[in-house]
């Protein structure tokens, strides 16, 4: 069951959870540039993490990109939903 604030975003409690759903939300959504989420913050709300796409982007994102283990990472779920279709 997926967890929703009462703003009814999706919420992440502890922010090492929410920094993997950025990284994953990054290599299976087709998201581009100024697309998709960026980054995490600390709700006021409910005290719990959430995927923004506004703001300054996260630093394990940015240097998955500049090293372009992201771009890898994006091929290798490509291929294994291929694979999984046969």
């Amino acid at each position: 069951m997926k967890q929703t604030c009462p703003s009814g975003k999706r919420l992440y409690l502890h922010e090492a959870l929410a920094i993997d759903a950025l990284i994953e939300a990054n290599v299976q959504l087709p998201v581009g540039p100024n697309r998709g989420p960026v980054a995490i913050y600390q709700c006021d709300i409910c005290g719990c993490y959430h995927l923004t796409s506004q703001g300054q982007m996260h630093p394990q994102l940015a240097l998955l990109i500049s090293e372009g283990k992201l771009a890898k990472m994006k091929r290798a779920a490509e291929w294994e939903k291929r694979l999984k279709k046969r």
